[in-house]
């Protein structure tokens, strides 16, 4: 005998808090108008980390992994990475970035490496997107970097962790 089938679920009547900004009135994706907005300095915090072996995290750590200074590349490709976020990221607007700084922390007990990247503009529109896709893009090279040595790294917890400026003020993650 078959279990009973479930009901499909209720559609939603009220609009959810904050509407989806990147689509218009008849549900087709557009690009954002930005042209009204105030130009204010904007800040964005995002960080990541990936996880390997010890050994792999050894080769970083010493500085002697075969293709040269890991973290040092994985910096430059964060940077060079938030720079090309709008052709990246189909409905980013291109932004005129001020600064953008990429710092790494080295966590033996765990054997991960965590990318931290700041990223900052004096525009219409935030740096959250720019300061995300540093991230990925780092880590991303150090995996490739690495792994020769260990294809098993994990990439995790790429996130927002603080965003200012603009019409919706400041923004700080609920870091748990």
């Amino acid at each position: 005998m078959n279990p009973p089938r479930k009901p499909p679920p209720k559609a939603r009547s009220k609009p959810s808090a904050a509407p989806l900004t990147h689509f218009d009135a008849a549900g087709q994706a557009h690009m954002v108008d930005v042209g009204a907005k105030a130009e204010t300095t904007r800040v964005a915090r995002a960080q990541g980390h990936i996880r390997m072996a010890p050994a792999t995290f050894a080769l970083i750590e010493s500085g002697s992994a075969k293709k040269g200074d890991v973290l040092g590349i994985a910096r430059i490709a964060a940077i060079q990475a938030s720079k090309r976020t709008s052709d990246l990221v189909p409905l980013c607007h291109p932004l005129a970035l001020t600064r953008v700084a990429a710092g790494f922390t080295l966590d033996a007990g765990r054997h991960r490496v965590t990318l931290e990247v700041t990223a900052e503009t004096v525009g219409r529109t935030g740096v959250e997107m720019e300061a995300l896709t540093a991230v990925s893009v780092g880590l991303l090279t150090i995996y490739d970097m690495c792994k020769a040595a260990d294809r098993g790294m994990i990439i995790e917890d790429i996130r927002l962790l603080e965003k200012a400026g603009g019409k919706s003020g400041h923004w700080l993650a609920d870091c748990k």
